[in-house]
């Protein structure tokens, strides 16, 4: 069974998710059904692959010896080293399902290793920071196996979550959350199943594979950038809803990206909580550990190279082929100009809240999108 990929899922989930509502109804404590529900749901995601949910399972087991290990280590044992070793022992798993076709034929990976990777790093550098005391069993498997957003995220954070499930939800909230997950999941289909699949039939699929002109190029970068659009924040959206009707507002994902004024905005509205977890965790990490190891002179370079390691990364993060690190870096290399650009152009100050500023502006910064997600589509280099 694949993830909110046809009605026999949707109809599997609203099962699943009645008895759910009636809890919900009756101001009941969501957590250990909402744990059941993901857990029953997993077992179905993965009854087609017994060696994904032994990977899985073996998954949990180690990154869960990690987390509740390293908060235990930590309170007595503060050297950094200790977190570093610790990170990189959690990136073995999502390092062997990206690479480890280069070692056996056999899939070492399974669906929503990165997402689950994303929550461990969090939880190990909030412990660090001192901003998670206790690692509780329950409440670290609820968050890290949330079925909703096992396979494609939204990216959520353990306190802000874990602060929603361990309260209860007066009725009439519960019941707007309801409604508003059955509204933000019925927008999720129309977006995916309707608008990307129309795209995609209409559209994508008329463009001749082995032919790469010009006029096909061009015509591929939009109605690609468009049908991922649509695909993506159809998906998210989904997700979200259904984990609202469980009692979860999971963070929005989707902004209007296409009608951001430069391509920093852009970023503050596409992928928002990959876009945000990739800020905290480690751009803003490497600057102000430049700045305060005076790595560079200047802060800026600092900057700069953050946003270049932090794109790059993302960048590698969606896969090893060669378009994804250049996607990344392209991306690196447009807010590194646009900060420049915006920070030292006289032009722009003096225009940059006019209506023709803006307006040619989120032009140019939707052309450039596109053009990013022609390299990331791997197109250019069939």
């Amino acid at each position: 069974m694949i993830p909110y990929s046809n009605l026999f899922f949707f109809y599997i989930i609203g099962l699943i998710l009645l008895p759910g509502i009636c809890l919900g109804v009756m101001e009941k404590p969501l957590k250990l059904y909402g744990l059941a529900a993901s857990l029953l749901i997993i077992g179905l995601l993965f009854s087609d692959s017994k060696l994904q949910l032994f990977l899985l399972v073996l998954f949990y087991l180690g990154e869960l010896f990690l987390v509740k290990g390293y908060s235990l280590l930590r309170p007595k044992y503060p050297q950094r080293w200790i977190l570093w070793l610790t990170i990189l022992l959690a990136l073995i798993p999502l390092a062997l399902s990206k690479w480890g076709h280069l070692f056996t034929d056999r899939l070492l990976g399974f669906l929503g290793i990165s997402y689950l990777t994303f929550k461990v790093i969090q939880m190990l550098l909030e412990i660090s920071d001192g901003l998670i005391k206790e690692v509780k069993l329950v409440d670290f498997t609820y968050f890290l196996l949330f079925f909703p957003t096992l396979s494609s995220g939204p990216i959520d954070r353990s306190r802000r979550f874990l602060s929603e499930v361990n309260q209860s939800i007066p009725r009439h909230e519960y019941l707007h959350r309801v409604y508003q997950g059955l509204r933000k999941l019925l927008l999720g289909a129309g977006y995916k199943f309707i608008l990307g699949n129309s795209i995609y039939t209409y559209w994508l699929s008329k463009i001749p594979t082995e032919a790469h002109g010009l006029a096909e190029t061009v015509n591929y970068m939009y109605g690609y950038s468009f049908y991922l659009f649509f695909d993506f924040a159809g998906y998210s959206l989904m997700a979200i809803g259904i984990s609202y009707i469980l009692g979860v507002k999971t963070p929005e994902n989707f902004d209007k990206p296409f009608i951001s004024k430069d391509i920093k905005d852009f970023w503050n509205r596409w992928h928002m909580t990959l876009s945000f977890w990739f800020r905290d965790y480690l751009y803003t990490r490497f600057v102000m550990a430049s700045m305060k190891k005076k790595r560079f002179k200047n802060r800026y370079t600092a900057s700069y190279l953050g946003y270049l390691l932090t794109m790059g990364t993302m960048g590698i993060w969606h896969g090893t082929e060669i378009h994804y690190l250049l996607y990344g870096l392209y991306h690196g290399g447009l807010i590194v100009g646009t900060d420049y650009f915006q920070r030292h152009s006289a032009l722009y100050k003096k225009y940059k809240n006019t209506p023709l500023w803006i307006g040619a502006s989120t032009l140019v910064t939707f052309h450039l999108v596109c053009f990013g997600f022609l390299i990331f589509s791997g197109y250019l280099f069939k």
